[in-house]
């Protein structure tokens, strides 16, 4: 019996086959695609953001940023309800809106650099952009009022974002888990150096 019969149906087997595929491919990159178009045609959609809790530390007061409602301060205990803050970062760049997970209103400024809450954070004036620092401290900037900057004095008062610069400790913050809440990875992220640790290390043998 000739060889040609079975090899023209493993040809004919295998062009199926990669028919197939061909179309599942072209399917799912079409389906891929209605996918990226219908998630991003909203900038405000949750898709695009990440959702994280967590409270904010002034460096002047010692205590927390916290959002009351449409008043502001930086006079929040640690753990405190109005001190806990849900902040939506977009997933493509370090903009950010901050809404107090309680009171439900977001950390906005107006035209006039006044600090003030709103229950709608979809506008302009409530989105900052984070800004690292060398000292391990965050800076929040207005995304609208170039080189306003997010503040609260030595008693918790918001600063006027036009009387704010990078460089003052009032708008110096720092990220902190909510109290009794502790990442896993953080936990082991820095290790207190005593004198007793300090002798210990001086005391420990050195290995060949």
């Amino acid at each position: 019996m000739s060889p040609l019969p079975s090899r023209f149906i493993y040809l004919c087997l295998h062009f199926l086959v990669l028919y197939f595929q061909l179309q599942e491919s072209q399917q799912s990159s079409a389906d891929f695609r209605f996918y990226i178009e219908n998630h991003t045609r909203n900038p405000d959609d949750l898709s695009r953001k990440q959702v994280r809790i967590y409270q904010l530390y002034s460096r002047t007061t010692g205590k927390h940023v916290q959002i009351l409602g449409k008043k502001i301060n930086a006079n929040g205990d640690d753990g405190g309800k109005y001190a806990l803050l849900v902040v939506e970062t977009e997933t493509f760049g370090s903009h950010i809106r901050i809404k107090g997970k309680e009171s439900e209103h977001y950390i906005c400024m107006n035209e006039k650099g006044k600090i003030v809450g709103r229950p709608d954070g979809r506008k302009q004036e409530c989105v900052f952009v984070e800004e690292f620092l060398e000292n391990n401290y965050t800076a929040l900037v207005s995304a609208k009022y170039k080189g306003w900057y997010l503040g609260f004095n030595r008693k918790g008062r918001p600063k006027k974002g036009s009387r704010t610069t990078q460089r003052q400790q009032e708008v110096h913050f720092m990220k902190r888990h909510p109290k009794g809440r502790v990442d896993p990875l953080e936990e082991f992220r820095f290790t207190t150096v005593t004198k007793r640790t300090r002798r210990a290390r001086r005391l420990k043998p050195k290995r060949n």
